[in-house]
This record gives structure tokens, sequence and C-alpha cells, in this order.
């Protein structure tokens, strides 16, 4: 089951001519996704082949590195044609802002664009499989981040024991992977814990946009298999990231350390690592012992299950 990341803008507030400003796009089997929409964001899901079908776009603050992508973003689907609704979600307090933004010009569009506050703590979409969870940020602003929590899945079926137990194949399988105990020919009762393992988890993403490192951010992150951290500045930055609200490589691969996650990916790049981001990687990797990466603009990363046999 498809759960791809596109990294569109990985630059902090200044662009660079290898980075755009901060946009990922999540595809989740049918349902697509934006996560923050600096400006430029459609030209960029045009070039890496995203697509146009998001549903939702999940804004961490109204900064304009993080925004400005939107009026265009909302025009485009409009020249398209359109009908499907957009919604956007913003933290409270910034309603009014991102929609005089997004209509600035011209606000009548051929399908429902929707503005809609949240705040950290709240579940902000629930679909069947999987939903995604606000969580508090320290930045410099109102803002939260966006974590992707897929359902545990089922446990695994052990077909061999549930022959040797007398279950024909067909439909009592289902109805014990389901949950449901069934009744043999002979009247035993074959209960679903006999043949059906624990539950499996599913897989999580965590986006934080900018930050400082803060508990809610590492509670949100326990266990993830990707989080997506600002890492601005290398580690001999930190006094610049303590005053500008971001976070060094370095408190990044601390929160993911101490959550546990199984892969994290640095962004926000400030644009004097324009010619070469590779410190950030290191200074990561001195305190995170997974797999660590510094996102750049067009990287594809596959989420996979935590267990992948």
């Amino acid at each position: 089951m498809t759960l791809q990341v596109t990294f569109l803008g990985t630059s902090a507030a200044v662009p660079t001519t290898e980075r755009n400003p901060s946009s990922v796009f999540v595809r989740r089997e049918g349902d697509a996704f934006l996560f923050d929409a600096g400006e430029g964001t459609q030209r960029q899901m045009m070039r890496y082949g995203t697509g146009f079908d998001v549903s939702d776009v999940f804004v961490t603050h109204a900064h304009g590195d993080h925004v400005f992508g939107l009026p265009g973003l909302v025009h485009t689907l409009d020249f398209n044609d359109r009908e499907d609704p957009l919604t956007i979600h913003v933290p409270r307090g910034v309603r009014e802002q991102v929609a005089d933004l997004v209509f600035a010009v011209g606000g009548d569009t051929g399908f429902p664009v929707r503005i809609r506050e949240v705040a950290a703590g709240e579940t902000v979409l629930d679909r069947e499989a999987y939903e995604i969870r606000t969580f508090t940020t320290d930045h410099r602003t109102d803002s939260v981040g966006y974590a992707l929590v897929e359902d545990d899945r089922k446990g695994r079926f052990d077909r061999e024991h549930a022959e040797e137990l007398g279950v024909p194949v067909g439909p009592k399988f289902s109805r014990l992977h389901d949950g449901q105990a069934v009744e043999l020919e002979d009247g035993t009762v074959v209960e679903p814990e006999q043949v059906v393992g624990d539950p499996r988890p599913g897989r999580t993403i965590v986006y934080t946009g900018d930050t400082r490192p803060h508990d809610a951010v590492r509670e949100a992150a326990d266990g993830a298999d990707l989080l997506i951290h600002d890492a601005t500045f290398a580690n001999d930055a930190n006094e610049r990231a303590a005053q500008t609200g971001h976070s060094t490589a370095g408190e990044a691969a601390k929160i993911a350390a101490e959550a546990g996650v199984r892969a994290l990916a640095l962004t926000h790049v400030s644009s004097r690592y324009a010619g070469d981001a590779r410190e950030l990687k290191r200074d990561a990797e001195k305190g995170f012992p997974g797999e660590v990466f510094v996102a750049h603009d067009g990287m594809e990363y596959d989420v996979t299950f935590p267990d992948t046999d």
C-alpha cells in the first residue's frame, strides 16, 4: 500500500536556485495532501509529476515561505476546471489572513475552497484506515505540526495452523481473520486468537514545519517511521537557531533519537548551505543512529511498513 513523500520545497525563508520554499506532498494510495505551500508550489507539482488531486492542504504557520504558494495553487486548480472542494487547514488565529492571501486577486473559483482553523491536539482528518493529527510546535508565531498516523493492521493469519485445526479453506479463513469465531462440522469452535497473530502497527509520518526542539514533537514522533524536522542550521549556529525559532540538525537528531524514529529527514535548509548541505547530515549523524538524510527538491521517499516480511 503506497505511502510516498515527495519533497517539493526544502529551503528556509530564502529560496535558492536548487531549493524552493517549504512544501511536502504526501500520497497514500488514492489520497493526496500538501503540507505547507511555499511560493511556486504548483510549478513544483508539475515539475515532479505529483498530480493536482490534493484534497487538503495542511499549513503549519502563516509565514510567507509556507503560504505564498496558496494563491497560485488555487488558481491553477481553477484553470484546470477543478470541481472537488479543497480544504486548507491553518492554525487558530490566522484564518482571515490566509483567506485574504488566497483570494487577493479574484475571489471566485469554480470549486469550493474551505479554510479551517485547527488547534494542537486535534484529529483534523479522520479516514477509514488513518488520521491526521496536530501537535504543538515552538516557532515565533501561532504554529502546529502534523502527523499522519495509520491504524494498526490485522495480525498475520496462520493458514497452516488453521488447516491443522480442521478449518476448511474458504470463507471461514476470512471470518477468523476478521475476528470472528467459526464452528467446524464436528462442533469444534476455533477462536481467532488461535490462528491470528497480534495486531501489526501501521505507518506514521510526522512533519514539524518550523520549530525549536519541543516535547510535543518528541511525543508525536514516538516510534514514527519518518520524522520530517526543521534543520535550518548546522550545530555551530545554535544561537542563531534559537533566536529565529528554528532547530539545528543536531537538535533535530536528538528529538529523533529520543522518539525512536526509523528515519529522519532534515529540511528547511538555510541558504547559507546552498552550495553544500552535507554538514547538516554529519551533525545529525552524531546524535541519531538511524537513517538520516538532507531532503532535496524532487526527492521521493517511500515509507514502508515497520515489518517488511
